[in-house]
This record gives C-alpha cells, structure tokens and sequence, in this order.
C-alpha cells in the first residue's frame, strides 16, 4: 500500500478540498508501508483463528435459508478503485432486488440466523479475505456501493485516499443505523442527505489523525464495542 504520487490521482480527486488531506498523509508515508505489514500478519491471524467458527457460521446459514453462504457487493476502496467485498449472507436470495441498498431495523429481509451474524457483526469475518487481497485495511473508512460514491462532495473524495477499512470511527458510532433508518420512507435518500454526511466528518476526521496510535485506538474501541451491553 503507498500514496500515489498527486499527479497520478484520478481527476475528481485532484482538487482543493482533497488536497489538504493529501498533504497530512504524504507526512506519514512510512506508515503506509508498515500498516500493509500489519493487515497482512493480522488478518492471517484472524483467519487461522476464525477458520472452524467460519465453517460453524457457513452451516447454519445453509441451514437457515436458501441462497448462498456468502454475499458479495461491488463496492469503492481506494482511489475509486471498484472491488467486491465478501460477508457472510445475513438476508434471503436477492434481497437486493426486493428492497434499499441500506438496511432498516426490523428489516424483513434479514435471516434469523443474519439477526445475530449483524448483532456481533460477525457477517463482518470473510472480509479478512479483502484484507488479504489488498482490497481492504484494518482501519479505514468503510466502503460505500457505487450510487453512494457518486453522490460524494469534492471533500469526501479524500477519503479514497486509503483502502476501505473494516473498522473505523464512523463504523462504531453508527453500529446502530439500521435504526436511524427505521422510519424513514425513503431510506437511500435518507442515507444520502442525512446520515452519510455525518459519517463523513468522522472519517475525515480520521484522516487527520492518521498513523498507528490512531489505528490502534480505532482497533481497541472497535472490540468494546462489538461485546458491550446494549443499555
């Protein structure tokens, strides 16, 4: 993983408003080189020990549902680049076709078995593969589906800086969206106007606080989160 030289940059992200994020992480490229170090030990590490609870968790969903074991997504990392995330599949076949690109509380189209794969965020563990690959990172903004990107500011651009992430500030603050979306009638304009520009301030204000300490912390608070009791 490395910074791309500014010239080299895809045009939309050549500007004004992602050019003051450019020049904080330019200051931090030995970070770059270890942070790819460090995704690669540690998701290696994840899947050695995820590898049985991963084939538990793949049984049940065939169990559970018709459909397959994983659902895969085309989604945004870095410098627009377009991949396909992996997740455990948590709703019934072809829930895309039948609803939002966004989940809602109480959403019909979510398996028994997805409730708690979601709760834990457990449908989370397969992108360790993405990890792996180099289509993702530790700590990073998580990836957006391509209408959503379309629909970025000049400012959100920045955050294609870096790979998508599977954890992030913005992640553990909006762990509970589904339920921020239960009401509304129009849940990707909702996500759009409402929700995503919120997201946004945190994951850019991430990137201004680049560098291991952060990661770490992101990392740590991500763990607290994911096991702390709902009130």
């Amino acid at each position: 993983m490395r910074l791309k030289e500014w010239s080299q940059l895809p045009d939309k992200m050549r500007t004004k408003e992602v050019r003051k994020y450019y020049n904080i992480l330019i200051k931090h490229s030995g970070w770059f080189k270890f942070k790819r170090i460090m995704d690669i030990f540690v998701a290696s590490v994840m899947l050695i020990v995820l590898a049985l609870p991963m084939a538990v968790i793949a049984f049940f969903i065939k169990w559970d549902s018709k459909g397959p074991i994983l659902f895969k997504q085309k989604r945004v990392t870095q410098y627009g680049r377009i991949f396909e995330i992996y997740k455990f599949r948590t709703m019934v076949e072809n829930a895309a076709s039948i609803g939002s690109q966004v989940t809602v509380k109480n959403d019909v189209r979510i398996t028994k078995v997805g409730k708690v794969l979601r709760k834990f965020r457990i449908d989370e563990f397969p992108q360790v593969f993405n990890i792996i690959k180099g289509d993702m990172t530790l700590v990073g903004t998580r990836p957006e589906v391509i209408k959503y990107v379309q629909c970025y500011t000049p400012q959100m651009y920045a955050t294609l800086l870096l790979p998508a992430g599977l954890t992030s500030r913005t992640s553990i603050a909006y762990k509970d969206e589904e339920k921020l979306l239960s009401n509304a009638s129009n849940a990707d304009k909702v996500y759009i106007h409402d929700i995503l520009p919120v997201k946004m301030k945190y994951n850019l204000e991430s990137l201004r606080h680049f560098g291991f300490t952060e990661d770490c912390s992101i990392l740590w608070a991500t763990f607290l989160s994911v096991f702390k009791k709902e009130s």
